[in-house]
């Protein structure tokens, strides 16, 4: 057991390396939003709070983001309660997000790992959201019922002021744009 554990430690410490690192909820909570949006999953997906870092390795896909503590959130319109952890690791796709770790759903009197995330359509044009669990429970919703409305000036493209923004919290690219507006990345 100690091998694995040692060489999961190993693989995660090498793959952060040359991860893309964001410090303060300001900067992690765009990066939150920028992943499910270029991942084409709604933007209410990850209620987090207090984040304190984000990451994501560009060749791999893979993304951490930690916040200060667990957060439940129950999503109403699903009557459906759901814990984040305080970290939350994944791979990033178009489309989905997978071999997800750190977030919970209640069923009946147990808590499952969210294993999967994957959209079904798109989103915004009334698709279905499919979450997967390693127990083998798999559940659609609307993809509306993860969606929070954005504000006036969030709808519009998120400008950020490259010369104010410290090196510490990058604006970040975080998967392929084609087609799309370039985004500005501080190094």
């Amino acid at each position: 057991m100690a091998l694995v554990a040692d060489d999961d430690a190993e693989l995660k410490a090498k793959a952060k390396a040359k991860a893309e690192v964001y410090y303060g909820d300001e900067a992690c909570q765009l990066c939150a939003q920028l992943l499910l949006r270029e991942a084409g999953l709604p933007n209410g997906l990850l209620p987090l709070e207090d984040l304190t870092e984000c990451g994501y390795v560009q060749e791999t896909g893979y993304v951490w983001l930690k916040q200060g503590r667990r957060v439940d959130h129950v999503f109403r319109s699903l009557g459906r309660l759901v814990s984040y952890g305080a970290e939350i690791t994944g791979y990033a796709e178009k489309g989905r997000i997978r071999k997800v770790k750190g977030i919970k759903t209640r069923e009946l009197m147990l808590w499952v790992p969210v294993e999967e995330i994957a959209a079904l359509g798109d989103p915004a044009a009334g698709g279905k959201l499919v979450c997967k669990s390693v127990a083998g429970i798999t559940r659609t919703f609307p993809a509306s019922a993860f969606h929070v409305p954005e504000k006036a000036a969030a709808a519009e493209e998120v400008k950020v002021d490259c010369a104010r923004a410290p090196p510490a919290t990058p604006v970040l690219v975080l998967m392929d744009r084609s087609g799309a507006p370039p985004v500005v990345k501080n190094n």
